[in-house]
């Protein structure tokens, strides 16, 4: 059921499981990438809504969302802070893909008081965008270039998906804010948590296509060696849309990470 939530009057939209989601479940909010929406996790929406305490967002300025999105992983970060008062769900995990993982781990720094754990798909330390998309896009064309829908499809997914997903992947791209996915971008390549991820003490599951070209699995690697309570899982046969590509695989993996979190937060 797709709710539409008051933030500073800002309305949010969040696609939520049933409305008589129990205390007892662990919650996972999920948080798309950079021009995304909540539709980037209809797979895991179907699969776990009845197991967990759902909550897949739009960020501000995508989606259903209102607002003008933001251009600093930070400033996403507060938004994530008054939607949690907001939902006040039990023992949230944040489950974060690309531009959403760097939100999660910004996060996890920032208030890990508030969170049992986090879950980072396709993230890392420093996320570097391609100079080309960057400034192609800067030039704030009135609709979605081509050539920027045809780069992030190639790069997104395993070659052995392409045929599969591209059509799905180039509609839910084109119909993105240009200037959204500028700002987007522009956050995940300004990105520089190496001096702060080891103040994460939250558990941490990071999970990484074997063929994601976009952030390449040693970017997962060097993150899962410098927080102390991570996991690590490489999904093979899927690039950097992990949810898309290997759905079951990642609902394997968060069912693990969720069942080892224990309710005072450690594994």
């Amino acid at each position: 059921m797709l709710k539409y939530l008051d933030i500073d009057s800002v309305k949010i939209a969040c696609l939520m499981g049933k409305s008589d989601s129990g205390a007892h479940k662990k919650s996972l909010i999920f948080i798309h990438g950079s021009g995304g929406d909540h539709t980037a996790w209809l797979n895991q929406y179907a699969q776990l809504k009845e197991k967990y305490n759902t909550a897949m967002i739009d960020l501000p300025g995508h989606g259903r969302s209102e607002g003008s999105g933001e251009s600093h992983v930070k400033d996403y970060g507060i938004w994530i802070n008054k939607l949690l008062d907001a939902l006040a769900l039990n023992e949230p995990i944040l489950v974060g893909h690309s531009l959403g993982a760097a939100i999660a781990l910004q996060f996890a720094i920032d208030h890990s008081e508030k969170i049992t754990g986090i879950v980072c798909l396709g993230g890392g330390m420093k996320m570097p965008v391609n100079p080309f998309m960057l400034e192609f896009l800067k030039t704030n064309p009135v609709e979605m270039p081509a050539e920027i829908t045809e780069l992030i499809c190639k790069f997104s997914l395993a070659k052995e998906n392409r045929f599969r997903l591209s059509a799905v992947l180039q509609k839910n791209i084109s119909q993105s804010k240009v200037n959204i996915l500028y700002g987007d971008l522009s956050a995940c390549n300004e990105l520089d948590l190496t001096r702060e991820t080891e103040k994460i003490s939250v558990p941490v599951l990071i999970v990484c296509g074997a063929e994601d070209k976009m952030t390449p699995p040693d970017l997962s690697r060097e993150l899962a060696a410098k927080i102390k309570n991570s996991s690590l899982e490489i999904i093979a046969s899927a690039g950097h849309m992990v949810m898309l590509e290997q759905p079951a695989e990642l609902e394997k993996a968060l069912d693990k990470f969720t069942a080892s979190i224990s309710t005072s937060g450690s594994t």
